[in-house]
């Protein structure tokens, strides 16, 4: 038990600087224990540490996913431990390159759970480990996975310092050059447009609460009477993810005290909330299709004279929440499943408004940076985030949400507003620094005066791919000729 003793260290280690524990130099300890302790010549046993490793860092990290889905939870936890496991695999021992190879290593293992299964899990990536660290700008070069790649050489040069090798020098080096091209390009990247007022709307109540058609009046009445709350001229509101769950005129249960919401009267009372706070409104709604085969979920932006200007369906949505892998066999296990699929988006991720053109991420779209990407892309000057954490224990998941946003703002050099019905909403700047954020279940107004941003990062325009194909390139490297060597030794021995 004591060979593991290590390897679990490492893993707890990473996930003590991860969201909500936030120790962000104790992933830099962790990562360099982990580098440290694969330098051994049998691939097996650089697998099993490192799957170590992996189960350490993801189950502590991830335990909120449990009360979401008790099958997935697991699985998602094996394969992204397998994932770890495989960089002690390609990682070689006792070679002066594998300071090259863990680290590119490290980034393919996070592209890859961020990509599959289900479209992928991007949860307590290294990259939320570090936003708060002296290594975040570099995110603005190449994204979250040139700051992973960053950060797994500043452990392997650490290591290398405790062992007092000249070898981590080169690496001492890469990080400089890499952080201050990083705060050089924040500066230059920097192009504002107009300044605008705004609010981000809390409207409070409990956590960890399940949808609930009876519910769904009080939701929205908690939203407005927090929109009432604002006592200042805005040019832009924003409310969270699905508030607004209205059924089609006339439906009624005689299972719910209350009338429920009918879509009329919540697009009615939210055109007149706009013009009387005369701002445009961005408000989260979920309701059935008119074909009644599939929920929606969508944001609008309603201007003060009661114009939709725009609309964004959600695009990636949550396996196991709003849409069923493998429904059929999945329902045997579990009885709680959504009785129907979201149906999934297809335009791009903005929204027109008398504002200007609002970037927009829906909830768990902001852990993707493509989603960020796309919307930038398109014109977006902001970032919206509009979500829905209200259904999850603890505070995991809120607190990575928002290290998320961070992320995000410093990759595409904007404005993040995060807006959630029961916390964190949060304002974070281009920066990467939360300038205000919420309390869990307190009914809450947060307002700042932002710029509408036209510039693009060099991670807005190229995204992972430079990172990416460096590492493919490094791995390669070392790995192609032993495969082929391999295959030219078997061919002599075939035929002696």
């Amino acid at each position: 038990m004591r060979r593991f003793a290590p390897p679990i260290l490492s893993g707890l280690l990473i996930a003590a600087a991860l969201p909500p524990w936030g120790w962000w130099p104790a992933a830099l300890v962790g990562v360099a224990i982990w580098f440290h302790r694969i330098d051994d010549p049998s691939p097996r046993a650089r697998f099993i540490e490192s799957l170590i490793v992996g189960l350490s860092w993801s189950i502590p990290s991830t335990l909120w996913m449990f009360d979401l889905t008790a099958a997935g939870w697991p699985v998602a936890v094996l394969v992204f431990s397998i994932f770890v496991g495989l960089v002690g695999v390609v990682t070689p021992a006792e070679r002066p390159i594998r300071r090259a190879v863990f680290p590119a290593g490290v980034v393919l293992a996070e592209l890859a759970r961020w990509s599959w299964p289900f479209g992928g899990v991007p949860l307590a990536t290294l990259a939320m480990a570090e936003v708060a660290s002296p290594l975040a700008p570099v995110t603005r070069l190449f994204g979250s996975p040139f700051l992973v790649m960053i950060t797994a050489v500043t452990a392997v040069t650490l290591a290398d310092i405790a062992k007092r090798q000249r070898a981590g020098l080169p690496g001492a080096a890469v990080v400089l050059v890499a952080v201050v091209a990083g705060m050089i390009a924040v500066a230059n990247g920097s192009n504002s447009a107009d300044r605008i007022d705004v609010a981000v709307v809390q409207g409070g109540g409990p956590q960890n609460t399940r949808a609930n058609l009876c519910e769904n009046r009080t939701v929205f009445e908690r939203h407005m009477a927090a929109s009432q709350l604002i006592d200042q001229p805005v040019d832009l509101v924003l409310w969270p993810e699905n508030v607004v769950n209205p059924v089609p005129d006339g439906e009624s249960s005689s299972l719910c005290s209350e009338p429920l919401l009918w879509h009329s009267e919540a697009a009615d009372r939210l055109t007149e909330l706009a013009a009387d706070l005369d701002a445009v409104l961005v408000s989260g709604w979920f309701e059935r299709s008119a074909d009644n085969l599939y929920n929606e979920n969508y944001s609008i932006a309603t201007s003060p004279d009661g114009t939709v200007t725009g609309r964004y369906d959600k695009v990636r949505l949550v396996p196991f929440g709003e849409y069923v892998p493998f429904r059929s066999l999945i329902e045997s296990f579990s009885g709680e499943l959504p009785a129907r699929d979201t149906r999934p988006g297809t335009g791009p991720a903005v929204i027109d408004s008398a504002v200007g053109r609002l970037g927009v991420a829906i909830s768990w779209e902001v852990f993707f940076d493509g989603r960020a990407r796309d919307a930038i892309g398109n014109g977006g000057q902001v970032l919206l985030n509009p979500t829905n954490g209200s259904s999850y224990w603890l505070t995991i998941l809120q607190s990575q949400q928002t290290a998320s946003s961070r992320l995000r703002a410093l990759e595409t050099d904007r404005w993040v507003l995060q807006a959630a019905p029961t916390g964190f909403s949060a304002i974070v700047s281009p920066e990467g620094d939360v300038i205000n954020r919420t309390a869990i279940s307190e009914q809450n107004v947060l307002y700042a005066t932002i710029d509408l941003r036209d510039s693009r990062t060099l991670a807005v325009r190229w995204g992972a791919w430079p990172t990416l194909l460096a590492s493919l390139a490094v791995i390669a490297w070392v790995w192609v000729p032993v495969l082929e060597a391999g295959r030219l030794g078997r061919w002599v021995r075939s035929r002696r």
